[in-house]
């Protein structure tokens, strides 16, 4: 099977274009760092790490510190694909990241992207 070429894009040349996705919306830069955050488990000093690095999305998913595990919560549609059914994993991380982005661009607050119930800490 043929290695996806969306594998070897650095993560910080799409990170301004969901940042714009967000703030078109009234989001912030500060939200976007978080569902990464949430994500991944990086902090706010190894995202920026990441990022100056260029780290491709393989590597940056690889080399995450904790992949959040309620990120299996993370349901619906991106680019046509059902994000529960990507059998590829870097393939299914990436879409669940832009899933995340989607829904915070959408307004959802917070808590609900984060798949906190209700009462929970963001």
């Amino acid at each position: 099977m043929a290695r996806h070429r969306v594998y070897s894009i650095s993560v910080a040349s799409v990170y301004p274009h969901y940042v714009t996705k967000a703030e078109k919306k009234g989001r912030t830069r500060e939200e976007v760092d978080h569902v990464i955050c949430w994500l991944t488990g990086h902090t706010a000093k190894t995202l920026h790490d990441a990022m100056e690095a260029d780290v491709t999305f393989e590597d940056f998913f690889a080399r995450a510190p904790e992949m959040n595990p309620s990120r299996s919560l993370v349901t619906g549609v991106v680019c046509g694909v059902r994000v529960e059914e990507i059998e590829e994993p870097v393939m299914r991380e990436i879409r669940i990241l832009d899933k995340l982005i989607d829904e915070l661009a959408k307004g959802k607050p917070m808590a609900k992207i984060l798949r906190q119930p209700p009462g929970g800490a963001a």
